[in-house]
């Protein structure tokens, strides 16, 4: 990808943003970053999928659906390098951008209030599906 051998490109979360589109398709995951715009067309799942998921950590995404080892090997092949930390400016205009609405704040940051929800909702959905069942059997 235009490094050296052996040499790993460290990208921030602005230029990872930059690349997520259907011809121009990046994502992170577990903190490294891949180009998968050459495979969009051979995933499993389908394109949109994975451009839904471009341009941003996409880890969860990711270890959600359960990869088989042989999609984790393939990810080798598309390595472009290194998801690093945000500098203060980055961090400034990931805010800004987020104030405008053209970057979600949860892209930004995870607040507590919703790494709760995210975790709660199976639960809930469970205890709504128990208690459906009792009351209606």
């Amino acid at each position: 990808m235009g490094e050296e051998k052996g040499e790993v490109k460290e990208v921030s979360r602005l230029e990872l943003m930059k690349h997520a589109s259907k011809t121009d398709c990046w994502m992170s995951i577990d903190g490294k970053v891949y180009d998968v715009t050459k495979f969009l067309v051979e995933h499993p799942g389908g394109e949109d999928i994975m451009v839904d998921s471009s341009g941003r950590d996409a880890t969860r995404e990711f270890e959600d659906v359960g990869h088989s080892g042989d999609a984790r090997s393939m990810l080798s092949g598309m390595l472009v390098g290194t998801l690093r930390e945000d500098t203060p400016e980055e961090k400034e205009e990931l805010d800004r951008l987020a104030k405008e609405g053209k970057v979600s704040a949860s892209a930004n940051s995870s607040s507590p209030f919703a790494m709760a929800l995210k975790l709660l909702f199976p639960v809930i959905i469970i205890a709504l599906a128990y208690v459906v069942r009792k009351y209606t059997s």
